[in-house]
């Protein structure tokens, strides 16, 4: 019997805050065409993990050099069938090779709107830094599509978020994260999912 809905990996190396709100989202409905089926973080005192775990999601943790990691993450995730990546606070920019070999499923949540404040180096708190520095009114989320260049892959969904006066990058951080990343990221992952259950359906009719 096919299967009705599509497999997630969700790739973590922090606090696992998006994490959370995937987990949520799929409690709550939102997400309902994908299930979250596997985590995995390149470290292994990620608190991400403990949320996965907490949630009931089979966890692993994988190191070592770019090539080996990259190797080892491929076999995992053919290995559990996975349909979906979400990359959810992930700190490694992955290679061609592991983007050629799941395209178009591969899904990245960056905290602003890009093309601003994007690509190489623009991670974290430095993403809100700069914005600061350049003194924008405006700031927000998007989610895209992971290709081989960094934050250049198509665009799912954005969401604005309004930049005050008085913000440092820690409070500008925290409004994004609740305000448009951990909308988003459920939102875009269930229409990823959505598209790949629909063409799993097609095959086999």
């Amino acid at each position: 019997m096919l299967n009705d809905k599509a497999r997630i990996a969700v790739l973590v190396s922090g606090g696992g805050t998006n994490l959370q709100a995937l987990i949520d989202a799929q409690a709550s409905g939102v997400l309902k065409s994908g299930e979250i089926v596997f985590v995995v973080s390149n470290k292994p005192d990620a608190y991400a993990l403990q949320r996965a775990r907490r949630a009931g999601i089979e966890t692993t943790v994988i190191t070592g050099s770019r090539t080996t990691f990259e190797s080892a993450l491929i076999s995992t995730l053919d290995r559990h069938e996975i349909d979906v990546i979400i990359l959810a606070g992930f700190m490694k920019i992955l290679s061609a090779d592991v983007v050629s070999h799941y395209p178009g499923r591969i899904i990245n949540v960056h905290p602003a709107l890009i093309p601003s404040f994007c690509g190489e180096g623009f991670y974290g708190l430095k993403v809100h830094e700069a914005a600061l520095a350049r003194g924008v009114k405006v700031t927000g989320a998007t989610v895209h599509i992971v290709n081989e260049i960094a934050d250049g892959g198509p665009i799912l969904l954005q969401k604005a978020v309004e930049v005050y006066p008085d913000d440092t990058p820690e409070t500008l951080q925290k409004r994004v994260m609740e305000k448009a990343e951990w909308i988003l990221l459920p939102r875009a992952a269930e229409m990823l999912s959505k598209q790949i259950v629909l063409e799993k359906e097609k095959q086999y009719d």
